[in-house]
Protein backbone atom coordinates (compact mmCIF):
# COMPACT_ATOMS: atom_id res chain seq x y z
CA UNK A 1 0.00 0.00 0.00
CA UNK A 2 2.71 2.26 1.11
CA UNK A 3 4.42 1.98 -2.44
CA UNK A 4 0.99 2.36 -4.43
CA UNK A 5 -0.17 5.37 -2.44
CA UNK A 6 3.21 6.75 -1.01
CA UNK A 7 4.05 7.80 2.49
CA UNK A 8 2.19 11.39 3.55
CA UNK A 9 4.68 13.74 4.05
CA UNK A 10 5.35 16.04 7.53
CA UNK A 11 4.18 19.74 6.80
CA UNK A 12 7.34 21.73 6.95
CA UNK A 13 6.14 24.48 9.60
CA UNK A 14 5.30 28.19 8.52
CA UNK A 15 8.37 30.99 8.81
CA UNK A 16 8.41 33.22 11.37
CA UNK A 17 8.32 37.00 11.36
CA UNK A 18 12.29 36.64 11.60
CA UNK A 19 12.68 34.31 8.92
CA UNK A 20 11.05 36.40 6.44
CA UNK A 21 12.76 39.23 7.50
CA UNK A 22 15.89 37.50 7.19
CA UNK A 23 14.81 36.35 3.83
CA UNK A 24 13.63 40.04 2.55
CA UNK A 25 16.64 41.88 4.00
CA UNK A 26 19.40 39.17 1.94
CA UNK A 27 17.27 39.93 -1.72
CA UNK A 28 17.43 43.82 -0.75
CA UNK A 29 21.13 43.01 0.04
CA UNK A 30 21.37 41.54 -3.50
CA UNK A 31 19.67 44.38 -5.05
CA UNK A 32 21.96 47.11 -3.28
CA UNK A 33 24.63 45.14 -5.16
CA UNK A 34 23.22 44.68 -8.19
CA UNK A 35 22.48 48.91 -8.18
CA UNK A 36 25.95 49.76 -7.99
CA UNK A 37 27.05 48.13 -10.46
CA UNK A 38 25.08 49.37 -12.55
CA UNK A 39 25.60 52.73 -11.03
CA UNK A 40 29.20 52.41 -12.08
CA UNK A 41 28.70 51.28 -15.54
CA UNK A 42 26.21 54.17 -16.04
CA UNK A 43 29.28 56.63 -14.96
CA UNK A 44 31.79 54.69 -17.82
CA UNK A 45 29.15 55.24 -20.22
CA UNK A 46 29.17 59.16 -19.43
CA UNK A 47 32.75 59.36 -19.60
CA UNK A 48 32.52 57.31 -23.05
CA UNK A 49 29.93 59.72 -24.20
CA UNK A 50 31.89 62.68 -22.90
CA UNK A 51 34.83 61.64 -25.28
CA UNK A 52 33.18 60.36 -28.45
CA UNK A 53 32.36 63.24 -31.09
CA UNK A 54 28.47 63.29 -31.96
CA UNK A 55 27.65 60.84 -34.57
CA UNK A 56 26.63 56.77 -34.64
CA UNK A 57 29.23 55.90 -32.07
CA UNK A 58 28.19 58.70 -29.61
CA UNK A 59 24.15 57.44 -30.11
CA UNK A 60 25.47 53.65 -29.48
CA UNK A 61 26.75 54.53 -26.15
CA UNK A 62 23.79 56.73 -25.38
CA UNK A 63 21.28 53.63 -25.99
CA UNK A 64 23.55 51.49 -23.96
CA UNK A 65 23.29 53.87 -21.09
CA UNK A 66 19.37 53.98 -21.34
CA UNK A 67 19.23 50.30 -21.14
CA UNK A 68 21.60 50.12 -18.26
CA UNK A 69 19.62 53.23 -16.92
CA UNK A 70 16.19 51.39 -17.18
CA UNK A 71 17.26 48.15 -15.28
CA UNK A 72 18.82 50.45 -12.47
CA UNK A 73 15.05 51.99 -12.11
CA UNK A 74 13.59 48.70 -12.26
CA UNK A 75 15.58 47.40 -9.30
CA UNK A 76 15.74 50.56 -7.30
CA UNK A 77 11.53 49.86 -7.64
CA UNK A 78 12.24 46.21 -6.28
CA UNK A 79 14.34 47.64 -3.82
CA UNK A 80 11.66 50.12 -2.89
CA UNK A 81 9.07 47.38 -2.35
CA UNK A 82 11.09 44.93 -0.72
CA UNK A 83 11.77 47.88 2.00
CA UNK A 84 7.89 48.36 2.78
CA UNK A 85 7.54 44.67 2.76
CA UNK A 86 10.49 44.37 5.64
CA UNK A 87 8.68 47.65 7.39
CA UNK A 88 5.71 45.42 7.51
CA UNK A 89 7.25 42.64 9.10
CA UNK A 90 8.97 44.41 11.92
CA UNK A 91 5.95 46.09 12.73
CA UNK A 92 4.31 42.76 12.79
CA UNK A 93 7.62 41.80 14.96
CA UNK A 94 6.99 44.51 17.43
CA UNK A 95 3.29 43.81 17.89
CA UNK A 96 3.58 40.12 18.38
CA UNK A 97 6.60 40.82 21.19
CA UNK A 98 4.65 43.39 22.44
CA UNK A 99 2.03 40.36 23.17
CA UNK A 100 4.60 37.69 24.18
CA UNK A 101 5.67 40.69 27.00
CA UNK A 102 1.87 41.24 27.85
CA UNK A 103 1.37 37.60 28.18
CA UNK A 104 4.45 37.41 30.51
CA UNK A 105 3.21 40.33 32.48
CA UNK A 106 0.15 38.62 33.23
CA UNK A 107 1.32 35.23 34.13
CA UNK A 108 3.92 36.92 36.34
CA UNK A 109 1.18 38.64 38.05
CA UNK A 110 -1.27 35.18 38.35
CA UNK A 111 1.92 34.07 40.02
CA UNK A 112 2.34 36.58 42.52
CA UNK A 113 -1.50 37.24 43.05
CA UNK A 114 -1.90 33.36 44.28
CA UNK A 115 1.04 33.66 46.50
CA UNK A 116 -0.28 36.88 48.35
CA UNK A 117 -3.36 35.12 48.85
CA UNK A 118 -1.59 32.11 50.05
CA UNK A 119 0.48 34.16 52.56
CA UNK A 120 -2.80 36.48 53.63
CA UNK A 121 -4.21 33.35 54.76
CA UNK A 122 -2.14 33.08 57.75
CA UNK A 123 -2.01 36.92 58.52
CA UNK A 124 -5.69 37.96 60.25
CA UNK A 125 -6.42 41.53 61.10
CA UNK A 126 -7.78 40.39 64.24
CA UNK A 127 -4.81 38.73 65.26
CA UNK A 128 -2.81 42.21 64.73
CA UNK A 129 -4.99 43.97 66.79
CA UNK A 130 -5.10 41.83 69.38
CA UNK A 131 -1.40 41.79 68.89
CA UNK A 132 -1.39 45.07 69.48
CA UNK A 133 -3.31 45.44 72.22
CA UNK A 134 -0.98 43.12 74.43
CA UNK A 135 1.71 45.52 73.65
CA UNK A 136 -0.06 48.66 74.57
CA UNK A 137 -1.14 46.83 78.23
CA UNK A 138 2.23 45.28 78.60
CA UNK A 139 3.72 48.95 78.08
CA UNK A 140 1.45 49.95 80.57
CA UNK A 141 2.36 47.76 83.28
CA UNK A 142 6.09 48.70 82.33
CA UNK A 143 5.73 52.51 82.70
CA UNK A 144 3.83 51.46 86.07
CA UNK A 145 6.52 48.90 87.70
CA UNK A 146 9.43 51.85 86.58
CA UNK A 147 7.31 54.60 88.56
CA UNK A 148 6.60 51.86 91.68
CA UNK A 149 10.31 51.49 91.38
CA UNK A 150 11.58 55.12 90.93
CA UNK A 151 9.33 56.20 94.41
CA UNK A 152 11.46 58.13 97.27
CA UNK A 153 10.79 56.14 100.49
CA UNK A 154 12.29 59.14 102.60
CA UNK A 155 10.04 61.89 101.33
CA UNK A 156 7.25 62.54 103.24
CA UNK A 157 3.42 62.94 101.31
CA UNK A 158 1.93 65.53 103.21
CA UNK A 159 4.86 68.31 101.59
CA UNK A 160 3.56 71.64 100.97
CA UNK A 161 5.11 72.56 97.65
CA UNK A 162 4.20 76.07 98.13
CA UNK A 163 5.96 75.94 101.08
CA UNK A 164 8.94 74.08 99.17
CA UNK A 165 8.22 77.07 96.57
CA UNK A 166 8.77 80.08 99.31
CA UNK A 167 11.77 78.31 100.56
CA UNK A 168 13.47 78.62 97.27
CA UNK A 169 12.13 82.09 96.54
CA UNK A 170 13.97 82.94 99.87
CA UNK A 171 17.46 81.34 99.09
CA UNK A 172 17.81 82.86 95.71
CA UNK A 173 17.36 86.15 97.63
CA UNK A 174 20.04 85.59 100.01
CA UNK A 175 21.91 84.67 97.09
CA UNK A 176 21.47 88.14 95.47
CA UNK A 177 22.62 89.61 98.49
CA UNK A 178 26.08 88.21 98.39
CA UNK A 179 26.32 88.45 94.67
CA UNK A 180 26.08 92.91 95.46
CA UNK A 181 28.92 95.22 95.09
CA UNK A 182 31.34 93.93 92.63
CA UNK A 183 29.13 91.16 91.01
CA UNK A 184 30.94 88.40 93.55
CA UNK A 185 29.99 86.30 95.94
CA UNK A 186 31.65 86.11 98.80
CA UNK A 187 32.68 82.88 99.32
CA UNK A 188 34.88 83.46 95.87
CA UNK A 189 36.35 86.89 97.10
CA UNK A 190 39.82 86.79 97.78
CA UNK A 191 41.04 86.52 101.51
CA UNK A 192 42.34 90.39 103.20
CA UNK A 193 45.14 88.41 104.53
CA UNK A 194 47.61 90.71 107.16
CA UNK A 195 50.88 91.81 105.84
CA UNK A 196 53.98 89.91 107.49
CA UNK A 197 56.06 92.25 106.25
CA UNK A 198 54.75 95.12 108.50
CA UNK A 199 54.56 92.75 111.55
CA UNK A 200 57.74 91.19 111.11
CA UNK A 201 59.47 94.62 110.41
CA UNK A 202 61.25 93.56 107.69
CA UNK A 203 63.71 95.53 105.49
CA UNK A 204 62.32 96.29 102.29
CA UNK A 205 64.09 95.82 98.67
CA UNK A 206 67.15 98.07 97.85
CA UNK A 207 66.32 100.40 95.66
CA UNK A 208 69.64 102.00 94.01
CA UNK A 209 70.33 104.48 96.72
CA UNK A 210 73.11 104.00 99.41
CA UNK A 211 71.76 104.13 102.84
CA UNK A 212 74.21 105.30 105.70
CA UNK A 213 76.53 102.83 107.79
CA UNK A 214 74.77 100.95 110.62
CA UNK A 215 71.60 101.71 109.94
CA UNK A 216 69.04 100.12 107.44
CA UNK A 217 65.66 101.67 106.52
CA UNK A 218 66.11 104.54 109.30
CA UNK A 219 66.91 101.30 111.82
CA UNK A 220 69.67 100.49 114.00
CA UNK A 221 71.62 97.37 113.00
CA UNK A 222 73.38 95.59 115.16
CA UNK A 223 77.12 94.16 114.07
CA UNK A 224 76.01 91.81 111.31
CA UNK A 225 74.17 93.77 109.33
CA UNK A 226 70.51 93.13 110.62
CA UNK A 227 68.04 95.20 112.18
CA UNK A 228 68.72 95.27 115.75
CA UNK A 229 66.28 93.78 117.43
CA UNK A 230 64.74 95.87 120.24
CA UNK A 231 65.81 94.92 124.49
CA UNK A 232 62.36 94.89 125.96
CA UNK A 233 62.81 97.08 129.30
CA UNK A 234 61.90 95.60 132.09
CA UNK A 235 59.20 96.74 134.57
CA UNK A 236 59.28 96.65 138.23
Amino acid sequence: MRRVFGVKKDKEPPPSVNDASDRINKRGETVDEKIKRLDAELARYKEQIKKTRPGPAQEAVKARAMRVLKQKRMYEGQRDMLYNQTFNLDQVAFASEGIKDAQQTMSALKSANKELKGMMKTVKIQDIDNLQDEMMDMMDISNEIQESLGRSYSVPDDIDEDELLGELDALEADMGQETEGEGVPSYLQPDNEPDLSEELNLPSAPSGQAVPAGRVNNQPVDEHGFPAVPHASLRT
